[in-house]
């Protein structure tokens, strides 16, 4: 099982949109670029939303079948460990293995030794493929990416072969997650995690890398642009050095996690993958469930005071929705606008606020991360909540096939 050059990642809390989100896809295609949805949604929010992994199948199976898509998708297994991935195996044909708690703990000595030993030749000068920069490479640094990472893709290895002893060797997609963490992966660190995911033999066809720069939920990334031309472009040649060095598969991509609305950055990421002519893989995340609530907001009448009530909530709840995601927002309590203010807003309004339009003086990205985290407030609300998006789903499913088409894949694929 194969995953096509360019694919994207969609989350569907609520199941209301993925007919939506493929004819954002059928969009792309008609316009001469073919990419693979990939609806992923992770423990943690099934667990939040009180909803099991095979729910994600059923829709995206669903929304396919009635509008006869004609390409591949997959379903995510987004974020899973060796204690989570047991719930995945009969809905998931894609597993992001999250290896970002186990980054740095030490892998045995022998183990260590072992691995610097054999990859010690590449110690030196370095060329990269297609930028013809050169790295300089120290048995040391061999060495410390050992240390850091080794036990890290041993726990993945680990994971990997739990799934294939269930669903079998070529039946699903592996990727390889280390985006979580504190500080970025250099090159050369990047290198011999692919070397260390080489040794265990995981066919992974995905790596997720951690960038310089604030990747938070829904809003723009926050971090020098130079900088992270520089990394992702260095990180694309890594991996085609790697892919031929190391035997792992041709189709090995960056994926680009927590990449919803990473506006300023697709242009950089256009070029490089036209330049190296690689693939890419990005995860679009909860952004649909914010058109959801700018749909809601538009709609006016019982959705727009529901909406209202959902902000009202979480802003109360702020701790709580917020403690699960605190490495990935960065919100300004004193410009979240009070419920009280909110409540005599009219819908274009709330919409404005919300959605992401940094050209708009009404938009606030305070209130956009907060709800974006608030998810949990509308999955309380039950029938109440997605009886709204039945009735507006209209509105809704047009904002969400615009926002992918137009904010995500036109500027990234176009």
């Amino acid at each position: 099982m194969n995953l096509p050059k360019y694919s994207m990642g969609v989350g569907d809390r609520f199941f209301h949109e993925a007919e939506a989100q493929l004819t954002a896809f059928f969009k792309l295609k008609e316009a001469g670029v073919e990419a693979a949805p990939v609806w992923n949604k992770s423990n943690r929010e099934h667990e939040i939303i009180g909803t099991n992994p095979d729910s994600v199948r059923l829709k995206a199976d669903e929304a396919v079948n009635k509008l006869n898509w004609p390409g591949a998708y997959f379903v995510d297994a987004d974020h899973i460990g060796l204690n989570t991935v047991d719930k995945f195996l009969t809905s998931s044909d894609f597993y992001t293995l999250d290896v970002a708690d186990f980054i740095g703990n030490a892998a045995s000595e022998a183990d260590v030794k072992t691995f610097v030993e054999k990859y010690k030749k590449y110690a030196g000068k370095l060329v990269l493929p297609v930028s013809n920069k050169e790295i300089n490479i120290t048995e040391e640094q061999i060495e410390e990416a050992a240390k850091k990472y080794l036990y890290a893709i041993q726990e993945a290895g680990k994971i990997y072969r739990h799934i294939e002893a269930k669903k079998g060797a070529g039946n699903f997609v592996t990727e390889v997650s280390s985006d979580e963490t504190e500080t970025p992966q250099t090159p050369v660190e990047l290198l011999f995690i692919l070397a260390a995911i080489a040794e265990e033999k995981i066919p992974a066809q995905t790596i997720a890398p951690k960038f310089t720069g604030r990747f938070n939920k829904g809003i723009d990334y926050v971090g020098n642009l130079a900088q992270f031309e520089s990394e992702f472009n260095d990180d694309l040649a890594v991996i085609k050095f790697a892919i031929k060095e190391f035997g792992l598969p041709e189709n090995l991509k960056l994926s680009i996690h927590s990449g919803s609305d990473k506006f300023s950055i697709y242009p950089i990421m256009k070029k490089a993958i036209r330049l190296f002519d690689a693939g890419i893989h990005l995860k679009t995340a909860g952004t649909t469930w914010l058109e959801e609530a700018a749909g809601l907001a538009l709609s006016g009448g019982t959705a727009l005071e529901l909406i209202k009530e959902i902000y009202a909530n979480a802003y109360d709840r702020y701790d709580e929705m917020c403690k699960p995601y605190l490495t990935v927002i960065d919100i300004d309590t004193n410009r979240l606008p009070s419920p009280a203010e909110v409540s005599t807003w009219d819908g274009v309004k709330f919409a404005n606020a919300l959605r992401h339009n940094q050209a708009n003086p009404e938009y606030n990205i305070n209130l956009r991360q907060l709800i974006h985290v608030g998810y949990k407030v509308a999955a309380e609300k039950g029938e109440t909540f997605t009886n709204e998006l039945v009735v507006n789903r209209a509105k809704i499913s047009e904002l969400v096939t615009e926002n992918i088409f137009e904010n995500h894949m036109k500027p990234l694929f176009l």
